[in-house]
């Protein structure tokens, strides 16, 4: 397969897209503001619709477009143009439905499809509650508005394994498989996706790329916000929920999965299959959970709370490639900094040859891929440090996107995921199976759940977390 194509087409069919949670935080903070992007690129179609949905009416039409322009004005202040704005809100309307009556809705979703032509492709957004997503689906199938649709769902897909193969079942007697979208919005990063270029489109690091040269990876998603008035969310989900069983455990697959045929949606969800396969669940001993001084003083939280906003975990993959590599996930709120990075540490050369200067002695070379929004990939090696002695170094190469490929402007996570769901590519989108293995991964935990440990806000964790990374310790800004 050529890069060439790999470039989807331009959207020619039209689009029906059904939003449910329209006047949430998600849809006000990402989801109108990509689309609307989308759309002032040129990158939908001619003819489409959005139908915004909930229990409660935010007024009428106009009301709620108005709404709108003032959160995308707020989000996509560069690309907010008054012309732009206006031209994309006529495609924007709003019918209420609940679990219980999609009565309104189902009529607005059919007069939008007979408005376009045979050819349109209708995409149901599910951003509502986990309580009450199964039965919101079951509406979709009475109702017939999942007739020919396509569904995106986002986490959590479940609680548990036997609640995600419920939710899984329930989501099949409406849909197939190949028409259900679970949305990871750390996949649509293009920081995270450059993982499988630097892996497979590079031959200095594939050949490397195993247990014989690979001394540890630490995934590291450390946030410096708290709960931010989420307590009911953090009291009914917890860290290890939200974090560890989702879009920590995805990366996972992208950094350590088999070269796939192709990069494509079934090439790429069997490999991550086979390797969700190979990880070893996770044992309760090799787990730290924390929670933040001052947790229980926050509005809305259990003064008892027992719910972990940090955790760390050493994961293991019992596989011909990764036999003995630690795995090192750690994620948490209220931390010294907010980051999103993967480090890779290759073992040292079994000899010693040189003196050191300004390095330690157990200081690997490291591949460090920051996942942030304006992404960065260093490698950490040794070299000669200049002056009469031959003493080396710990030196540092790096890669800065913006300025390697300057003037270009990349999607945004939703945005990337809203436009390959409107094509119809799974590529970036996580299976059934996947989903189900992952939970039995995560499951022994949850059983076992271990005691939170205080935390100061602004510092790393409980030191019972450093010492699960051994002697080498986290890789810290400061070092």
């Amino acid at each position: 397969m050529t890069s060439a194509d790999r470039i989807p087409p331009a959207l020619t069919d039209p689009q029906v897209l059904v939003l449910f949670g329209a006047t949430g935080d998600l849809a006000g903070r990402k989801l109108f503001p990509g689309l609307y992007r989308l759309f002032r690129a040129g990158m939908l179609p001619e003819r489409f619709a959005v139908i915004g949905s909930g229990r409660h009416s935010p007024g009428t039409d106009g009301e709620f477009r108005a709404r709108l322009a003032e959160r995308v004005r707020e989000h996509a202040a560069a690309a907010f143009e008054k012309d732009a704005w206006a031209a994309f809100a006529e495609h924007i309307t709003f019918r209420t439905s609940s679990a219980e009556d999609g009565t309104e809705l189902a009529a607005a979703v059919r007069a939008a499809q007979r408005d376009s032509s045979a050819d349109v492709r209708t995409l149901v957004y599910m951003s509502v509650p986990p309580a009450t997503m199964e039965s919101m689906i079951g509406m979709l199938g009475d109702t017939g508005i999942a007739a020919d649709a396509s569904i995106i769902m986002e986490k959590p897909f479940g609680s548990d394994e036997a609640s995600a193969r419920a939710l899984n079942a329930a989501v099949h007697r409406v849909v197939p498989e190949e028409r259900v979208f679970r949305i990871d919005h750390f996949l649509g990063k293009e920081a995270v996706q450059n993982i499988l270029a630097m892996r497979f489109a590079n031959g200095l690091f594939e050949p490397a790329w195993n247990r014989d040269h690979i001394a540890y990876v630490q995934i590291d998603v450390p946030e410096d916000i708290g709960i931010e008035g989420r307590a009911s969310f953090m009291e009914g989900t917890g860290t290890f929920r939200d974090m560890v069983s989702t879009h920590l455990c995805q990366i996972l697959g992208f950094v350590a999965l088999e070269p796939p045929v192709r990069i494509g949606a079934q090439e790429l969800r069997a490999e991550k299959y086979k390797l969700y396969e190979s990880v070893r669940p996770f044992d309760p001993q090799e787990v730290v959970f924390g929670q933040y001084e001052g947790y229980r003083d926050e509005e809305g939280v259990d003064p008892r709370s027992t719910v972990e906003t940090f955790v760390a975990v050493r994961a293991w993959i019992d596989n011909w490639r990764w036999q003995g590599v630690p795995f090192l996930l750690r994620t948490g709120k209220a931390m010294g900094q907010s980051r999103r990075v993967v480090t890779v540490g290759f073992r040292n050369p079994p000899q010693e040859l040189f003196g050191l200067a300004d390095c330690r002695p157990n200081e690997p070379n490291e591949l460090v891929l920051e996942l942030t929004d304006e992404p960065e990939v260093s490698v950490i090696l040794r070299a000669k440090k200049p002056g009469p002695e031959l003493l080396v170094s710990d030196a540092r190469l790096e890669l800065r996107f913006d300025d390697a490929f300057p003037g270009v402007q990349p999607l945004e996570a939703y945005e990337k995921l809203l436009l390959d769901a409107m094509h119809g590519d799974q590529t970036l989108f996580t299976g059934a199976a996947e989903i189900e293995r992952l939970w039995q991964v995560c499951d022994p935990v949850q059983r076992d759940r271990p005691e939170p440990l205080p935390y100061a806000r602004g510092s790393w964790g409980p030191k019972a977390a450093e010492e699960l990374a051994g002697d080498r310790g986290w890789r810290l800004p400061d070092n």
